[in-house]
């Protein structure tokens, strides 16, 4: 029993770091110049991005789980919001020029990197593993 519950924090805890590492992967690649992170899009964002997870992690640590829980949810959640945003953003950056053929064109060259893979991978373990609070568990 312990040892599964440890396996199973283990792997939140993963989650949480792959949500650290992944707020400087590369998220955008505008015009194929330059690597945008989650810090470029909106650096005060990727801070409360950077905060739960390592709230995260702390509550993982603690087995405070019922934190490292809601930290979790709240990870997915403002990943989710970002990836969102940036869809919308990406679409209409270009919205002033008033040829659609050609604002479409270069809304086209804004190209998503594999970095959100690591951005929603992080949450989605998290969520899925965090252990359940103490009371909320059956000891046969």
């Amino acid at each position: 029993m312990y040892l599964e519950l440890s396996i199973i924090a283990f792997i939140s805890f993963v989650g949480f770091v792959l949500l650290l590492a992944a707020t400087w992967c590369p998220l955008l690649r505008p015009f194929g110049l330059m690597n945008w992170d989650l810090y470029d899009l909106n650096k005060p964002y990727g801070m409360v991005v950077l905060l739960i997870s390592v709230v995260g992690i702390a509550g993982i640590v603690l087995k405070q789980y019922q934190v490292a829980r809601i930290a979790a949810w709240l990870s997915l959640a403002l990943v989710v919001l970002v990836y969102i945003a940036a869809i919308m953003k990406v679409n209409t950056t270009f919205s002033f020029i008033p040829f659609k053929g050609l604002a479409g064109s270069l809304a086209k060259l804004i190209k998503f990197k594999w970095g959100w893979y690591l951005l929603f991978l992080g949450p989605v373990l998290s969520v899925f593993t965090t252990p359940k609070p103490v009371a909320d568990r059956v000891v046969i």
